[in-house]
């Protein structure tokens, strides 16, 4: 890191609240969902040319996060615990973290070295703790380039909320800087949630439960991790789905048929038991349009047979399974918390393998006096050592023009990560300057 950190510099601290006071003795409660998804944080990087950057300076952005905060006053809280342990938002204005940076390189350069260390140095990856009152769970990072160009970096602690959550968050602070009110909450604060009737006490397969990690929220690793970002582009999905289906009408979206490939890929190299049981994130259809805030994407488990070689398995196979066999765990998992009172520590994010598909949500939608992003990043910081594969639309065009190509950013264990880019280099889905 040390060439980023030197590409990156000038970095300057302050924080930003809600312009008006939200009163005393207000607190949210997150649900036992949230609190499964505590040692999870979402990174993303809006990068935006100079052409939609231009006459924005640093007190217009502030200014308009003044009231943009007014209805995310949660996210401008501090965690505390209650006497039994369960952590809650005491909603007092402290405020997001706001980072300003400078970067030597133009943007162009920027994207261009494909560097995801690069793109890291962007956003904040401050975690909640060792000390809950001091850590804030939202962080803002905005970086000039020397072209005059900027990104954004979002730092959002999980336990907010889900993806689509993360992204309407940011996408209400472009409709403030656009002169448009923010979005409105109509479920926050929460109230400590009522018990729930527990089924058998057994944990969920998607989560898995650690020892106490105390108020440092972020789980342990006991792999060096890796992570390795590309693209793949219409064509190259077309191959992808014309090798695994032929010419059946049959076939699974690309986002399950990319993931069988990786699953299989993953199982090739994984040095002992092959991973028969992968987790899917996806975003919940009946949540999309509502204004709320919290988890609620579909955490489902998926599962082959003990009998079953996924090396030897059809293609087609792993991405109908990946399609139309998932259990969504969401109850257990909810119920496994509550068992607890939401003190127990588990996490989710590479318990098992886990695909999250964050197509539908509305990466592009942040936009500066009427421009979109040139591009999106998106991360997650605390995957578990079966490691985390992340599909996105790669540009606005991929949304806008109905052009199918794709984001991926994988998170593996790193002695995985060089056997796994040479087998997708060799079948056609990684080119060479990647």
């Amino acid at each position: 890191m040390v060439l980023e950190e030197s590409v990156v510099h000038d970095v300057r601290l302050s924080s930003v609240g809600p312009g008006r006071a939200t009163g005393s003795d207000v607190f949210h409660n997150p649900s036992g969902l949230d609190l499964a998804m505590k040692l999870h944080y979402l990174r993303v990087v809006y990068f935006f040319d100079s052409e939609a950057a231009e006459g924005l300076t640093i007190m217009k952005i502030k200014d308009a996060m003044f009231t943009w905060f007014n209805p995310y006053f949660i996210t401008c809280g501090r965690f505390r615990r209650s006497d039994s342990g369960r952590p809650f938002i005491k909603c007092n204005d402290c405020g997001a973290r706001f980072i300003e940076a400078k970067c030597s390189k133009t943007l162009d350069e920027c994207l261009a070295t494909k560097n995801s260390s690069l793109y890291k140095s962007l956003v904040s990856h401050q975690v909640i703790g060792p000390e809950l009152s001091f850590s804030p769970p939202v962080l803002l990072q905005v970086t000039t380039f020397k072209c005059g160009g900027i990104s954004l970096g979002l730092s959002w602690a999980h336990v907010l909320g889900d993806p689509l959550a993360a992204t309407e968050f940011i996408n209400s602070w472009g409709q403030v800087m656009n002169n448009l009110g923010p979005k409105m909450l109509s479920n926050i604060p929460r109230s400590v949630p009522k018990p729930i009737q527990s089924g058998p006490e057994k944990d969920p397969i998607s989560a898995k439960r650690i020892d106490p990690v105390g108020d440092h929220w972020i789980p342990p690793n006991n792999k060096k991790m890796d992570t390795f970002s590309f693209h793949l582009t219409t064509s190259q999905l077309n191959y992808l789905q014309a090798q695994i289906w032929g010419p059946s009408l049959d076939q699974t979206p690309p986002f399950e048929s990319l993931c069988a490939m990786i699953w299989r890929c993953v199982a090739q190299f994984r040095a002992g038991p092959e991973p028969k049981t992968v987790t899917v994130c996806r975003l919940d259809p009946s949540k999309k349009d509502n204004d709320i805030i919290g988890n609620n994407q579909v955490i489902s488990k998926v599962e082959v047979g003990s009998e079953c070689c996924i090396i030897d398995m059809d293609l087609s196979v792993l991405a109908s399974m990946l399609r139309d066999e998932g259990v969504d765990e969401r109850k257990q998992i909810e119920e496994a918390i509550e068992r607890d009172e939401g003190v127990s520590d588990f996490f989710l994010y590479g318990a098992n393998l886990t695909f999250v598909d964050l197509e539908e949500t509305n990466l592009y939608d942040l936009e500066l006096k009427g421009h979109s992003p040139t591009f999106v990043y998106y991360t997650i910081q605390g995957v578990g050592d079966e490691g985390a594969i992340l599909v996105y639309p790669s540009s606005h065009g991929s949304i806008k023009n109905g052009v199918d190509a794709k984001f991926v950013t994988m998170i593996l264990p790193e002695d995985e990560m060089e056997k796994i880019k040479s087998e997708l280099k060799l079948n056609g889905f990684l080119l060479e300057d990647n």
